[in-house]
C-alpha cells in the first residue's frame, strides 16, 4: 500500500477505528488490536477505546499468523479460563458489517462449532471464529505457515455462515482498493 493503511482516512475517522467501532456495535468484548508498525499512533486511536492493545514485536517477520498468535496469548492472560473463543478480524477491513459479526457470533450460540467461517459465493472471509480448543494449535504454527493453512487443515470441521455481502472478502491491499471501496 506504501503507507499505514489502518490510518488512512474513512469517512470522519480512520480505516481501524471504524473496524474497532462496528465490533464494538456488534456487542462484542474483550477486544485486543494487535500492534505492529507505527505501534505509538495506532496505540493512540485504541486509547480512544474501551479495548486493549498487544504489541506484536515480530510483525515483520510472521504476517497474520504472529498477529493472531500474540492476540491468542493476550487473551489467555487477561482471561485464562473465561474466554471460550476469539473472533479474528482485519483492522484493514473497513466494510465489515456489524451484522456479519453478529450473524457469526450467533452462529456459534446456536451450533457451538469449534470453527466459524463467513462465506460469500463459496468464498471464506473475516472476521472468522475459533474456540479455545483449536488455539494451541494456533499458537504452535510456525512460519511460513499460514492462518489459511491452519483452515484448510480444519476445513471438514468449519461451520459455515453464507452472507450475501461480499464486503467479507474486502481488505484494502493496494491504492485501487481503498479508493474502489472508498468512494
Amino acid at each position: 500500500m506504501g503507507q499505514p493503511k489502518m490510518l488512512l482516512p474513512w469517512g470522519k475517522v480512520t480505516v481501524l477505528e471504524h473496524v474497532i467501532s462496528v465490533f464494538i456495535k456488534a456487542g462484542i468484548e474483550n477486544i485486543f488490536v494487535v500492534v505492529g508498525a507505527e505501534r505509538e499512533r495506532i496505540e493512540e486511536i485504541v486509547s480512544k477505546f474501551p479495548i486493549r492493545s498487544v504489541y506484536n514485536k515480530d510483525y515483520t517477520n510472521g504476517e497474520m499468523l504472529s498477529s493472531i498468535q500474540y492476540g491468542l496469548r493476550a487473551l489467555t492472560l487477561w482471561s485464562p479460563r473465561e474466554t471460550s473463543t476469539a473472533l479474528i478480524g482485519l483492522g484493514d477491513q473497513p466494510q465489515v458489517q456489524e451484522g456479519t459479526v453478529r450473524l457469526i457470533c450467533e452462529a456459534f450460540r446456536l451450533t457451538n462449532s469449534k470453527l466459524i467461517v463467513p462465506s460469500f459465493q463459496m468464498r471464506r472471509g473475516h472476521p472468522w471464529l475459533v474456540a479455545r480448543p483449536f488455539w494451541n494449535e494456533l499458537l504452535t504454527m510456525e512460519s511460513p505457515g499460514t492462518p489459511r493453512d491452519f483452515l484448510n487443515r480444519y476445513a471438514q470441521e468449519i461451520y459455515y455462515v453464507n452472507t450475501n455481502t461480499p464486503s467479507i472478502l474486502a481488505d484494502l491491499d493496494t491504492p485501487e482498493d481503498y479508493f474502489s471501496a472508498n468512494m
